[in-house]
């Protein structure tokens, strides 16, 4: 079972001082779909995966994953990001399991 890493000393002190502009939920979430990280992974993986010839060294990849995420368009990030108070609102209702975003 993997553990998240410690939080950093700063994201501690942080979130200490500013802990009642947050709404506290006592159970974790669930949902992978919360994680907009992992559709920005899925984005560069495809990318990468169309390449030809295809990275064949790790030199090779790191190039085409630096390649691939300058051109990103902006407008995914940006979507991503605006995304969130939907997903929020959508992870509430299931409790923090499986939403359908």
């Amino acid at each position: 079972m993997r553990h998240p890493p410690p939080p950093s000393r700063i994201a501690t002190e942080w979130l200490q001082e500013h802990s009642s502009d947050f709404r506290h939920f006592s159970w974790p979430p669930k949902s992978p779909d919360m994680n907009i990280i992992e559709h920005i992974w899925d984005t560069l993986q495809r990318a990468v995966q169309k390449r030809s010839p295809p990275p064949l060294t790790p030199t090779d990849l790191w190039t085409a994953l630096q390649d691939s995420w300058c051109q990103l368009p902006p407008a995914l990030l940006q979507t991503l990001v605006e995304s969130m108070p939907r997903r929020v609102a959508a992870l509430l209702p299931t409790r923090g399991g499986p939403t359908r975003y």
